[in-house]
């Protein structure tokens, strides 16, 4: 079964998902889970989020922080030895609250991201981090000329 980014909600959902995802970074695997949420909104692909226990990296607290207008504020984090490489909602705004602690990875900072054994392309840009996959279509924002949608 396909997805549009574009039939997803705007504000976004969050929903949990029994999907296999996989982190690997270096020859290793930095986090691996059947327990993920995943967030769906228009015009972006599925962010998941992994529990913290299903992190094999070591963690370190960044001092960057950025503000979502749905979520509230995520905190950044160092995993793994990369800077910035994945965020999470400590404290999210009402009615995200499942989201709460866990944490989001840019699948372009690390060798490989996989849903299901398929390896993820990342969404454009640098500041989403949106996984794409096969069933996943679009267009999608966060490349040139889609600040705006």
């Amino acid at each position: 079964m396909t997805e549009s980014v574009w039939d997803y909600p705007r504000p976004p959902r969050v929903e949990p998902t029994a999907r296999h995802v996989v982190v690997r970074h270096a020859g290793r695997v930095v986090a691996d889970t059947r327990r993920a949420a995943r967030v769906l909104e228009t015009s972006h692909p599925p962010v998941y989020y992994l529990p913290p226990a299903d992190v094999a990296a070591p963690l370190r607290r960044a001092q960057r922080q950025t503000f979502c207008e749905y979520k509230g504020v995520a905190t950044y984090w160092e995993v793994a030895g990369i800077p910035d490489a994945a965020w999470s909602y400590e404290d999210p705004t009402p009615g995200y609250e499942a989201l709460r602690g866990l944490l989001a990875f840019y699948p372009s900072k690390f060798d490989e991201c996989t849903v299901d054994g398929e390896v993820v392309t990342a969404q454009p840009g640098d500041f989403y981090g949106g996984w794409l996959t096969s069933d996943i279509t679009g267009p999608v924002k966060g490349g040139p000329g889609t600040h705006g949608w």
